[in-house]
């Protein structure tokens, strides 16, 4: 270290001590004619005779770091200031501590981790893959994927390729990657982490993924999987707040005219069906009345520039929201169109703001 510590305290942020050096003190002694004059006129020291103290004090100070020193210490911890009388009636500074030398806790090393929702499916009773985990540590990547296992078959293993997608919309396909699973028999099976050919700094800009499945093993045999996945419809964030509100394996909403109606987990069942032939889940269960299509009000607005256009496409469907929406949806117009004035578009945020009034809400 290349300036020695003091501290009042048993030691300092960042570090550990690594040999007790022994208790040292530094002393500085002012005339016995100081006290004397210090305690004829105790209610009017003067700012000289203060600072004569606190110069006694720094003299002791520096022998105490002289003879830590002399020790090769790098710190010295508990330093205590006692000012004292000497033999004689000489007055003084005395400060003592405990020479130590340190050495430098390591720092854990940083970790850069990323979450992504799977934007496909499969409509069969396959391994539905539904995340995708990254996490970068000194400089390599791993990956882990997490599946839905619907029949709770004992899946040892799943050779897949990945698709990565990053915020400029740019695709990495990293092709046929086994995952392997210490238990496969469960409802949720999660992989072990494989290295990913991606830097940590590609990992921060990811913001989803496409799982494709070639084949799949469990103890009874080995299954292809020829089937062409099925690409969500929604955004990332629409299908992260689906899976929240209605299971992992969600990746679309309720929906039925009368003749069919399609699952949260993707199947479309036919009208009679009393559970989803795939998941399981009842109709009458997950079945909701749909009084107003805010989707559909959300997709007109993203052709819109501007929030004053958005606002006016609100003022189109403003009738058939439920009034306890109303209000909170002007206000996230009128602040948007404030906010516009001075921070430039606000198209996307004010979007992002009404789909969650309604996703929040269990819509």
């Amino acid at each position: 270290m290349t300036e020695l510590l003091l501290t009042t305290g048993d030691g300092f942020e960042g570090y550990s001590v690594k040999e007790y050096l022994g208790i040292i003190s530094g002393e500085a002694i002012l005339g016995s004619n100081f006290l004397k004059g210090i305690t004829a006129s105790v209610t009017n020291v003067s700012e000289q005779d203060m600072a004569k103290v606190e110069k006694a004090r720094e003299d002791a100070e520096k022998r105490l770091i002289k003879a830590a020193k002399k020790k090769k210490a790098d710190a010295i911890l508990g330093v205590q200031t006692i000012y004292t009388t000497f033999e004689g009636g000489s007055f003084g500074a005395i400060i003592t501590g405990t020479a130590v030398t340190l050495e430098e806790i390591p720092k854990p090393p940083k970790k850069i981790t990323k979450e992504l929702v799977v934007m496909n499916y499969y409509e069969r009773l396959v391994p539905r893959p539904v995340k995708v985990f990254l996490e970068g540590e000194n400089g390599d990547v791993r990956m882990r994927v997490l599946f839905f296992n619907y029949n709770k078959d004992d899946i040892q293993a799943v050779r897949a390729s990945v698709e990565l997608t990053n915020v400029y919309d740019e695709r990495l396909v990293i092709k046929d990657v086994d995952f392997v699973f210490e238990k496969g028999n469960v409802s949720q099976i999660e992989s072990g982490a494989v290295s990913a050919p991606i830097s940590e700094n590609d990992v921060l800009l990811l913001k989803e993924a496409k799982v494709i499945i070639s084949k799949y093993a469990t103890p009874r045999a080995l299954y292809a999987c020829n089937d062409t996945p099925i690409n969500v419809s929604m955004s990332a964030h629409r299908l992260e707040s689906l899976k929240q509100k209605k299971g992992i394996d969600a990746v679309e909403k309720y929906q039925t005219d009368g003749m069919i109606w399609t699952c949260n987990c993707g199947h479309v069942n036919e009208a009679g069906t009393d559970e989803c032939v795939v998941c399981g889940r009842k109709h009458d269960d997950i079945k909701i009345v749909t009084t107003f299509n805010y989707e559909e009000m959300i997709d007109r607005m993203k052709e819109k520039e501007y929030v004053i256009e958005i606002k006016d496409v609100l003022m189109d469907y403003i009738k058939s929201i439920d009034t306890k929406y109303r209000l909170q949806l002007l206000e996230i117009m009128e602040s948007g169109l404030q906010y516009e004035k001075t921070r430039g578009n606000m198209k996307d945020t004010v979007i992002e703001k009404v789909e969650k009034v309604f996703e929040e809400e269990g819509h």
